[in-house]
């Protein structure tokens, strides 16, 4: 189960909860903030189809995880009480389908929205009823010869029993009559076949369910068919590996491969219907689910919207130009040329790199230039997700090959890329890497890489900290920052963290990296009294923090404190916020905004103090009990004085924005800004990466031609 330490046994005074709200209903508000951006006019068509399913996937995730946990405590203590709101597990899960109910219908209006503006650009989405007699001959000769023999489908009565469905499998589920009797029909619907089919020539389509509905009666030949409908079922996906022990002789890859098997079989959790519902029929399998009616609910937008992404690739070019974002390409950072030695670059600054605006490709150039360096002898590293294809195990595995040292910790716990990453593990381990996995009971979140290199007798570290995985596809859709230094006390702090990771040791001490489970709570907590202190002697003061989430109680009274206390405390929380800003008294002093736009906000900032006495940190760890007490997180200092200004010049944008900003108000509800500076962050982001590289770009030709000049004229004399 998730964090457990937001959970207590007996419930606080009532005047604890005044200024916090429960997770997981501030989770479905946040989702609701993905959701309307497929209503919001300034978001081009086809990026609206996106988000409808990244809603989608979202809220299927978050059933899977979340419900399936308040699930697993409701069955093993019915008086356990969330520490925020009092509520306990059964009363959160009941007002969750409460709270769920109206996002479906919200969806569906908005996406039939979106269907009937597709349909002006010729990308129309059929049902089998609509299809003129071409397109039923085409289909109908295309089912019969490329699906009907795939499928399996099944009569559910006494002498063939209640299958089990799969997690988020989709089913057509049938009500079925002969002559004795009345039976149950599942057909499900393989993986094997595409998830639609395109009309040749056309934009056009039809959903594989839809397709496959349309020929039960067909399939179900021996029987009349009374009805029929689209349906999934949502498994508890929560794996408690605490429940799951290992024996000391098994492989933990082996042991891990096992866990994920379980997933697919847990209890279900949510039963979902697309468009043709019927109460009295579909009862029957609510009830051999073991659901009660709170836990269904009916959609007329596609249950499974993952075909999106494919969908829209395989449309034309010029279309794809005009109902998507304009394309933006990251940028090559100005302040490291990879086509110079990396190293020595560093050795005089550090650097900051900022995703999606920047490319990763400068990291990965770093770590090319390690892996292929003579003087390298070791390249150290934490993995939590990596692309399929991965150029980072690339470059691991050639810095192998040229007999490098490379120890690499891996997560394989990494909820979903648990199989990406066992497969990562078994490919670095034979090639002869140094492989870890972290602790029992403590994921490893941390985003840290040190290179060392011996030149010359002289032993130098060379550190990559970060807000964001080492991984090419969300380098180009997270927000995140990458800061590589040269800085000596930060890489022999890296060594040490490696060495107390391959000797299972938590309670290290570093100089300066602040490293959860130990020291990163501890930290903030007396940074945040620092700033109370200030305040109560009237000296300037003041805390800024970015983050994904803040749920960690410990911190959210301290904050509550500082701004009683008069310290003004701006956040910006993309996702869950478990305090309530503006609240007289109690949190009048705390600001929240929140920034949903083209790219997914990821870096964590932590900013405390004002001048040049502030500490700036970035870290991979959000402001939730579950990074701050149950994983291995790391924040880094930022001590270089251009670093420094660059970052807080970053916060100033983001603060601006009052096109994809959103404020919090005082009832925990999202609300608009109404500045009308007409200002968005990302978009400004993007302007000036562009501006940047092609500036450095025109200064060094610029120094060409100069050197050119310089040496003709060296010549001539």
């Amino acid at each position: 189960m998730n964090e457990t330490n937001n959970i207590i046994r007996k419930k606080e005074t009532p005047s604890k909860y005044k200024y916090t709200q429960n997770r997981e209903l501030s989770w479905l508000k946040f989702n609701q903030r993905v959701l309307r951006e497929a209503a919001d006019e300034t978001v081009p068509l086809l990026e609206k189809v996106k988000f409808i399913s990244i809603f989608t996937s979202n809220l299927d995730e978050f059933y899977m995880i979340r419900c399936g946990s308040l699930y697993d405590i409701s069955l093993v203590d019915k008086k356990l009480r969330d520490n925020k709101t009092g509520l306990t597990a059964k009363e959160q899960l009941n007002l969750i389908y409460e709270k769920t109910a109206p996002l479906y219908k919200e969806k569906d209006e908005i996406y039939s929205k979106i269907l009937a503006k597709l349909r002006e650009y010729r990308i129309i989405r059929h049902s089998f009823d609509e299809l003129d007699s071409l397109k039923r001959k085409y289909i109908t000769q295309y089912f019969y010869e490329n699906v009907s023999p795939l499928l399996s489908p099944q009569i559910i009565d006494l002498r063939h029993p209640f299958p089990h469905m799969i997690n988020k499998k989709l089913y057509i589920y049938s009500i079925l009559e002969n002559e004795n009797t009345r039976c149950m029909g599942l057909i499900p619907i393989p993986k094997q076949l595409p998830a639609y089919v395109m009309f040749p020539g056309t934009h056009e389509y039809i959903l594989m369910e839809e397709l496959i509905y349309a020929f039960a009666e067909k399939i179900f030949s021996n029987y009349t068919v009374k009805y029929s409908t689209i349906t999934a079922v949502t498994r508890n996906a929560d794996v408690n590996l605490q429940n799951s022990p290992i024996d000391e002789d098994e492989d933990y890859r082996h042991y891990m491969k096992n866990i994920l098997k379980k997933r697919n079989r847990l209890a279900p959790i949510r039963l979902e219907f697309y468009k043709y519902y019927n109460h009295k029929y579909n009862k029957n399998l609510r009830r051999k689910l073991d659901l009660h009616k709170n836990q269904v609910f009916v959609t007329n937008t596609p249950i499974n919207m993952d075909y999106t992404y494919d969908l829209i690739d395989s449309l034309p070019q010029q279309i794809k130009e005009e109902l998507t974002f304009p394309e933006f390409k990251s940028q090559k950072s100005p302040n490291l040329n990879t086509k110079k030695s990396v190293f020595k670059q560093l050795d005089k600054k550090d650097v900051l790199l900022f995703y999606p605006y920047e490319s990763m490709n400068t990291f990965l150039g770093f770590l090319k230039e390690a892996a292929n360096d003579d003087d390298v002898t070791s390249i150290k590293i934490t993995l939590y997700r990596v692309a399929r294809s991965s150029q980072v195990i690339k470059y691991l595995l050639e810095a192998i090959e040229n007999e490098k040292d490379v120890s690499v910790l891996i997560e394989l716990r990494a909820r979903f890329d648990e199989k990406n990453n066992i497969y990562n593990a078994e490919l670095l381990e034979e090639a002869g890497c140094q492989i870890i996995y972290g602790f029992e009971n403590y994921k490893v979140h941390s985003k840290i890489c040190v290179v060392t290199r011996k030149s010359k007798n002289k032993i130098t570290h060379y550190t990559q900290i970060g807000t964001g995985n080492y991984n090419e596809k969300t380098a180009k859709l997270y927000t995140d920052y990458a800061y590589l230094t040269s800085n000596q006390t930060i890489g022999e702090d890296a060594i040490r963290f490696f060495k107390n990771m391959a000797l299972s040791n938590l309670n290290g001490t570093y100089d300066k990296l602040l490293v959860a489970p130990t020291s990163l709570r501890n930290n903030i907590i007396k940074y945040i009294d620092e700033e109370i202190k200030k305040s109560e002697n009237n000296m300037e003061n003041g805390i800024i923090m970015k983050m994904n989430s803040l749920t960690d109680r410990k911190i959210i009274n301290k904050l509550v404190e500082a701004s009683q206390k008069g310290v003004k405390i701006t956040m910006i929380i993309r996702g869950i916020c478990c305090i309530i800003p503006g609240l007289p008294g109690k949190t009048d002093n705390i600001e929240v905004r929140s920034i949903v736009g083209r790219y997914l906000e990821h870096s964590r900032i932590y900013i405390f103090g004002k001048g040049s006495d502030r500490k700036i940190y970035i870290s991979s760890a959000d402001i939730m009990t579950r990074n701050t007490a149950k994983r291995v997180e790391v924040a880094c200092p930022i001590e270089d004085f251009d670093i420094r200004k660059r970052i807080l010049e970053d916060i100033e944008a983001m603060l601006k924005d009052d096109i994809k900003g959103r404020r919090i108000n005082k009832k925990g509800d999202y609300e608009y800004i109404k500045e009308q500076k007409q200002f968005s962050s990302q978009d400004f982001f993007q302007k000036r990466a562009i501006k940047e590289i092609k500036e450095y770009n025109t200064y060094e030709e610029n120094k060409s031609i100069f050197r050119r000049i310089i040496d003709y004229i060296q010549q001539l004399f």
